[in-house]
């Protein structure tokens, strides 16, 4: 089963993902901000990760890039969520290392046709 981890500030936006996430056969766990975050891939290194921009401690980007940077951290599928239209944002997310991105607020259809990609592995 691939892994995913869910990185926002929101517990609305990790609950509605992670019911559709499972319904996909994920494996889930949750982290409430960037700095857990890393601490959760240190541990193990998840499959896929949902990360939100705005959140306190650390913020997406500053956590995207610190990923990247660790060995192990570039095998990760990063889809960046952000709830600002803001084309500047989402280009930073991607030169940072995101894999994709999407707008909140998403639908499971949306959400679905990110992680597919698992199907297919």
């Amino acid at each position: 089963m691939k892994s995913c981890l869910i990185v926002d500030d929101s517990s609305v936006v990790r609950k509605v993902a992670r019911r559709i996430l499972e319904d996909m056969d994920y494996i889930v766990e949750e982290a409430e901000d960037g700095q857990e975050a890393i601490d959760k891939c240190k541990d193990e290194m998840p499959d896929c990760i949902l990360l939100d921009r705005d959140m306190p401690v650390m913020g997406g980007i500053e956590f995207l890039k610190l990923l990247r940077s660790y060995v192990g951290g570039q095998k990760p599928k990063v889809v960046f969520c952000t709830v600002e239209n803001d084309i500047g944002a989402i280009a930073m997310a991607l030169k940072a290392g995101a894999s994709d991105y999407m707008m909140k607020p998403f639908d499971r259809a949306i959400l679905e046709s990110k992680f597919e990609f698992a199907d297919a592995a």
